[in-house]
């Protein structure tokens, strides 16, 4: 009944019986006990009875959370989200080691967003972390993150720790979390399937089906940043050379319009958007660095036949000088691009995409009935 009033919307009892193919009694007893755990709300105000509508019931669980963070080479992002899809906190922090955060920055913002939602009265049931990186699995351990320099880090238990034990602590890849965002609550809600590609200092994808990530054998699918299809004399921070990350990446991007990287991926990239504006030899190293991103986007669109890509990160801000070259590259590689050529569309998210969709699947055990709220 919560995912059904979480998709559709709010209804009547009636309504939900329709939907979810239950008894009308026995919604009357889920709604009862949902409203006294502050999940839904019915509203009093309309008038019920015989030959009259019943009255909606909405999901509101202003009071239940769910928290996402994001870990990444220069920020850490939070999300803390109700059960009706309401963001309560949304906060963006830069990295103060001169490196990738370090362990203990990651367990103090989770301190401080755990104390506040605390503070305010609210339920906390679960907490994701996305990371730029291999995650087991178990989705609790970091198997390879290479920007961070972590190798085999079991961050779950920390953060279960740091939260005091009260909550379930996953950990899952950036790209997997921001594409479920986009698909909840961005640009590929009205498509089923979707191709989230993340531009920060690293690139990797998040693939979507039906509503569903493609996670693959060993749940490492979307490591997109790796394939061979770079510049081989341009060394990744994997420390192989030549993969597309290394050519496509935000620090490949600077290293081409000569400029240096500020606070986030974002606001670099709006400062190099500005300065595309009035210098043409930036535009035109913008237009050959879509032509590269265009060469990867159709090797995966060959491949998966996404209906839509999507374009997060630095991306956002440097659209006009990035996409048109993508766009013509994309056409004339796919084999079937008459018949069918994926669109591509820039994130309308921001920064906090990852940690959005993380706060999201802190929230899958409830809609899933495994966690009782």
């Amino acid at each position: 009944m919560l995912r059904s009033l979480r998709t559709e919307g709010a209804a009547t009892r009636t309504e939900l019986a329709r939907r979810t193919g239950l008894a009308k009694a026995t919604i009357g007893t889920i709604v009862a006990e949902l409203g006294t755990g502050g999940a839904v709300s019915e509203d009093q105000s309309a008038p019920s009875g015989r030959g009259r509508p019943g009255r909606p019931v909405t999901l509101t669980g202003e009071s239940i959370i769910g928290l996402g963070f994001e870990v990444n080479v220069d920020y850490l992002a939070a999300v803390a989200l109700d059960l009706g899809g309401n963001a309560r906190i949304s906060t963006i922090r830069q990295v103060e080691s001169a490196g990738p955060p370090t362990i203990d920055e990651v367990l103090s913002l989770v301190t401080e967003i755990r104390d506040s939602m605390l503070a305010a009265g609210h339920s906390i049931v679960g907490a994701t972390v996305a990371v730029p990186g291999l995650v087991e699995h178990d989705n609790r351990t970091i198997a390879w993150a290479p920007n961070l320099g972590w190798d085999n880090v079991q961050l779950a238990a920390k953060l279960e720790s740091a939260l005091g034990g009260t909550c379930p602590v996953t950990v899952d890849n950036d790209a997997n979390c921001a594409a479920l965002a986009e698909a909840s609550h961005g640009v590929t809600t009205d498509v089923q399937h979707s191709l989230y590609i993340t531009g920060t200092v690293g690139i990797g994808a998040g693939i979507v089906q039906d509503g569903r990530l493609l996670r693959g054998g060993a749940g490492f699918a979307g490591e997109v940043g790796h394939m061979p299809i770079g510049d081989e004399s341009s060394v990744c921070g994997c420390g192989r050379t030549g993969c597309w990350e290394a050519s496509v990446g935000l620090r490949a991007m600077l290293k081409a319009v000569g400029m240096d990287e500020s606070e986030t991926p974002l606001s670099t990239a709006v400062s190099v958007a500005e300065r595309a504006a009035e210098d043409a030899g930036i535009r035109a190293a913008l237009a050959e660095l879509g032509t590269n991103l265009g060469t990867g986007l159709a090797t995966l669109a060959t491949v998966i036949d996404p209906s839509v890509i999507v374009l997060g990160g630095y991306f956002v801000p440097l659209g006009q000088y990035v996409v048109p070259a993508a766009e013509t590259v994309l056409a004339a590689r796919l084999p079937a691009a008459d018949k069918h050529l994926p669109e591509i569309r820039l994130s309308s998210l921001g920064i906090h995409a990852a940690a959005l969709g993380a706060a999201e699947g802190s929230l899958a055990g409830v809609y899933a009935g495994a966690v009782s709220i």
